[in-house]
C-alpha cells in the first residue's frame, strides 16, 4: 500500500501537542469570543475522523469535508465529493492500513487537511481519489470518463509521486520526476504535502530506524517544498513532527518549556494585545489582535537564539485587517502610541517573498524590556499566508478575459518552481539535479533585486550578479560582461543583498562565452547548470580572453603604454605638436596661465585659480579635490575667466571590460569626433576591468559631451568621465 500509516496509539513518539492549546487559557475570555476561528490542523487527526464509532464500521466522514469544504466555498458543487467519496470507498473497501483501521480513513484525512485550508473542489476530488489508481483496480481512463481530464491529471501526478523509492539509490531519479509532476501543477504537491502530514501524524508504530530516514526526507525535502509553496500551516506541523522523532530530548525540554509558560500568572502578549485594541479603536481602525502562539519548533529556534525566554517569545500578535491601506495605517498608530523597535520592521507587503506571503513585520517594546513581535496583514493575506498556493483555488481557470484553449499557465506558480522545471530539463545527470535540488532547498531565505525598469528578482540569499544573470536572461547570460548594483560598478562575482538595485551589462560580441571562474561564484542551480551545460559542449572553452587589444605591448609596471603605431586623430611621424588650450583670463593683474593636468578643465567648466611658484596661475574646476585641499591649506583663490577661444585639451578616463580590438575601436570613436590624441594610457586589466586615459585636443570645448556619447557607444564601455585625481593627503 502507498500510505504506509500506523496505529498512533502505539510506542513511539507522541505527536506534539499544539503550543496553542497550551497558551490558549492565558488569553481573556472575552478576546476568545471576538477571536476570528483560524486553521488549526492539529485538531483534524483520527479522533475527527473516526469519532466514536466502532472500528469496524465506516463513519460518515465525508460530512467533515463538506461542512470544513463550505466553510471556503460556500457555492461550490458538493456533487464530485460525494461521487469521489462513494468510489474511493467501495474501491478501498476490505484494504486496511498498518494500524488496523479502514484505508479510506487516510484518502479521507488528506481531503480533510486539504478542505481546512481552503483548496477548491478539483483539488478535494482528486484527494479522495489519489490512491484508486495505484492500489485499487480503478484506472485513470475511468476517473476521466467519471470526473473529467483536471481530475484525471491530478490523480495521475500524485500517482507517479507515490511511487516514489526513498532508498538513496533511486532518490535523484525519482525525485527529478516528482518534481516535473509537482511543477506542472502545484496543486499535485499540494496533495503530496497533505499525504505525507497525515502519514507523519500516524508513524508511531513503525521501526525506529524507518521513522528516522522518513523524518529526514521530510525534512530535507517535503518541509522545505512546504515553505516554497507558502503552505505554513502545513510546514508548521510537519516541522514539529520530525523534531519530536529526530530530536526527542529537545523536544521534550521545549514542550515543558511552552507548558510552564502557559501556568504563569499574567501574560505579557494579552495585556499588549488589549493595549493595541485600545490604541486602534481609538483610531477608529477596525482590526482584529490575536495571540499566535508559536509552534515547538519556533520556540526552541528562539530559545538558542535568545537564551533565556521570557513571556513574550512564546508567541507573536496578528493584526487583522480588511485593506491593503489599513495595513499601514495600524503600523502608524503602533509606531506613535508605542515604543516601536525599528529594526525589527519588514514589509512584505509592497515586496512579498517568494512564496506569495504579504504581511508587515515590526515589534513594540514593553517597560520590562521584553519586545512584543507584530504581524500585521488583511484577512486574504492571511489566508495566502497559511495555505499558500493552496487558498489561490485553481490556477488554470481561465479568466473572464481569458481564452479558453485549453493551454496549461500557472500565474501563481511562485518564481522558484518555475524556475527550477527550466533547469531541471537541463541538469546533465540525475545526480547533478538531486545535489543542486538539495542546496537549493537548503536555502531558507530569499533576497529580492530590482531591474532599472521596475521588474524584481527573486534569489536565494547570498547569490550574486552572475545568479541574477542566468535568473533574468537564462542561457543568453553567456555573454554578461558585468554589472551595476546601485548604480556603481561591480564584478560578477559581487554579492547581493536584498534590496540591491542591479543593471546587468551584455556584451554584442557573438563569441561571448562564459567563464570557468563563474562556477565559483555561482549560488544558484540554474545558474551552475547553465554554465557546466555550456562547458562540456565546449572542451577548452571558458578561458578568459586578452581583455586588450593584441597589439598592445604587455604590461610594465603600473601602466601600459598605447603601441608605436599612433592611433587615429593623431600626427604620424614623431610627437605631437604642443596642443593650444583654451584661453583663460585673469580677473586681476596679469599672470602666466596654465590649465591643471589633474581635472583639465573646459568652457564652460566654472573655474578657479590658485598661484604656484614661479608666479604661474594655474586653473582648477571647482568641483576639483585639489580646490578644497589647497583651501584648507590657506592658499588664497584667483578669479580667472573664461577667454573667446574655444578650443581646449581635456583628459577623458573610459572604462571598459576586455575584449579583442577594444583599443581599436575606442580610438576609432575618438577620431570620428575630431580629436586628437595627445597621449593615452592604459593600465593592465583587473578583473575583467580594463582603464583608458586619454587626454585629447578638442577644435570646440562644445563638441565634448558628443565625444564621450560617441566613446560611451563602443561595445564593451561601461563609462567615460572626466579626469579627476585624488587630493594630495594633508
Amino acid at each position: 500500500m502507498s500510505a504506509e500509516a500506523t496505529n498512533p496509539a502505539t510506542a513511539g513518539p507522541a505527536a506534539p501537542t499544539a503550543p496553542q492549546a497550551l497558551t490558549a487559557s492565558a488569553a481573556p475570555a472575552a478576546a476568545r469570543r471576538k477571536s476570528r476561528p483560524r486553521i488549526d490542523l492539529r485538531r483534524l487527526g483520527r479522533a475527527a475522523l473516526l469519532g466514536p464509532a466502532a472500528r469496524d464500521r465506516l463513519p460518515d466522514a465525508i460530512g467533515h469535508v463538506v461542512d470544513a469544504h463550505r466553510a471556503h466555498h460556500p457555492d461550490a458543487d458538493l456533487e464530485p465529493l460525494r461521487h469521489a467519496y462513494v468510489l474511493a470507498e467501495s474501491s478501498h473497501r476490505g484494504q486496511m492500513r498498518k494500524s488496523g483501521e479502514p484505508y479510506i480513513t487516510h484518502p479521507l484525512a488528506v481531503t480533510l487537511i486539504l478542505a481546512e485550508l481552503g483548496a477548491e473542489t478539483t483539488t478535494l476530488t482528486a484527494s479522495l481519489l489519489h490512491d484508486t489508481v495505484e492500489d485499487t483496480d480503478v484506472t485513470l481512463d475511468q476517473v476521466r470518463e467519471q470526473f473529467g481530464e483536471e481530475v484525471r491529471y491530478l490523480v495521475d501526478g500524485v500517482t507517479k509521486l507515490e511511487k516514489v523509492d526513498y532508498g538513496a539509490a533511486a532518490e535523484p531519479e525519482t525525485f527529478r520526476k516528482m518534481l516535473v509532476a509537482a511543477g506542472n501543477d502545484v496543486r499535485v504537491m499540494s496533495i503530496k504535502l497533505a499525504d505525507r502530514l497525515h502519514n507523519m501524524r500516524t508513524l508511531g508504530v513503525m521501526r525506529p530506524e524507518k521513522q528516522e530516514r522518513i523524518a529526514k526526507v521530510t525534512r530535507d525535502v517535503l518541509i522545505p517544498l512546504a515553505e516554497r509553496l507558502g503552505v505554513q500551516a502545513l510546514k508548521t506541523e510537519l516541522e514539529d513532527l520530525v523534531f519530536a522523532i529526530l530530536h526527542p530530548e529537545e523536544y521534550d525540554h521545549t514542550r515543558e518549556l511552552i507548558a510552564a509558560n502557559a501556568a504563569r500568572p499574567g501574560d505579557p502578549l494579552a495585556e499588549v494585545a488589549d493595549e493595541m485594541r485600545g490604541v486602534l479603536r481609538e483610531a477608529d481602525i477596525q482590526a482584529e489582535v490575536l495571540i499566535r502562539p508559536r509552534h515547538f519548533v519556533s520556540v526552541h529556534r528562539v530559545g538558542r537564539k535568545r537564551g533565556q525566554l521570557r513571556g513574550s517569545d512564546f508567541g507573536r500578535l496578528l493584526v487583522l485587517v480588511n485593506e491593503d491601506a489599513d495595513c499601514y495605517g495600524v503600523l502608524g498608530e503602533l509606531h506613535t502610541c508605542m515604543t516601536p523597535v525599528v529594526s525589527e520592521f519588514k514589509d512584505f507587503i509592497a515586496v512579498p517573498k517568494f512564496n506569495l506571503y504579504q504581511s508587515l513585520h515590526t515589534a513594540v517594546a514593553r517597560t520590562d524590556g521584553q519586545v512584543v513581535e507584530v504581524l500585521i496583514r488583511t484577512h486574504q493575506m492571511h489566508k495566502v499566508a497559511e495555505a499558500g498556493v493552496v487558498a489561490l483555488g485553481n490556477p488554470y481557470a481561465p479568466g473572464a478575459d481569458d481564452p479558453a484553449d485549453g493551454e496549461r499557465c500557472d500565474p501563481t506558480r511562485p518564481g522558484w518552481l518555475s524556475r527550477l522545471l527550466d533547469w531541471q530539463q537541463a541538469a546533465p545527470d540525475p545526480d547533478t539535479f538531486w545535489s543542486t535540488l538539495r542546496e537549493d532547498l537548503a536555502q531558507d531565505r530569499e533576497i529580492t533585486v530590482f531591474r532599472p525598469d521596475g521588474g524584481t528578482l527573486g534569489l536565494p540569499e547570498g547569490a550574486t550578479c552572475v545568479d541574477a544573470a542566468y535568473a533574468q536572461y537564462g542561457e543568453d547570460a553567456h555573454a554578461c560582461i558585468g554589472a551595476r548594483v546601485n548604480g556603481r560598478l561591480a564584478t560578477l562575482s559581487t554579492v547581493l543583498t536584498d534590496g540591491d538595485t542591479v543593471q546587468l551589462l551584455m556584451g554584442q560580441d557573438p563569441a561571448s562565452e562564459p567563464s570557468r571562474e563563474w562556477l565559483e561564484h555561482a549560488h544558484t542551480a540554474a545558474a551552475r547548470i547553465a554554465i557546466q551545460r555550456w562547458l562540456a559542449t565546449h572542451p577548452g572553452g571558458g578561458t578568459q580572453t586578452e581583455p586588450v587589444d593584441a597589439a598592445r605591448t604587455e604590461p610594465t609596471g603600473d601602466r601600459t603604454p598605447v603601441p608605436e603605431d599612433p592611433p587615429p586623430g593623431r600626427p604620424a611621424g614623431g610627437a605631437a605638436q604642443r596642443p593650444r588650450g583654451a584661453d583663460v583670463l585673469l580677473e586681476r593683474g596679469r599672470a602666466h596661465v596654465r590649465l591643471a593636468g589633474c581635472c583639465t578643465p573646459v568652457p564652460p567648466d566654472a573655474i578657479t585659480g590658485f598661484a604656484v611658484r614661479g608666479g604661474t596661475v594655474t586653473v582648477h574646476r571647482l568641483q576639483c579635490a585639489a580646490v578644497a585641499h589647497m583651501k584648507s591649506r590657506g592658499r588664497a583663490e584667483i578669479g580667472v575667466r573664461w577667454g573667446e577661444t574655444a578650443e581646449c585639451r581635456v583628459t577623458l578616463v573610459a572604462e571598459s571590460f576586455g575584449r579583442p580590438h577594444l583599443l581599436a575601436d575606442l580610438t576609432e570613436a575618438i577620431a570620428a569626433e575630431g580629436a586628437e590624441i595627445v597621449s593615452a594610457t592604459v593600465e593592465p586589466p583587473s578583473q575583467q576591468r580594463v582603464r583608458h586615459t586619454y587626454t585629447l585636443q578638442l577644435p570646440d570645448a562644445a563638441r565634448l559631451p558628443t565625444l564621450m556619447r560617441a566613446m560611451r557607444n563602443v561595445a564593451g564601455v561601461y563609462d567615460v568621465s572626466r579626469a579627476q585625481h585624488q587630493a594630495p593627503a594633508l
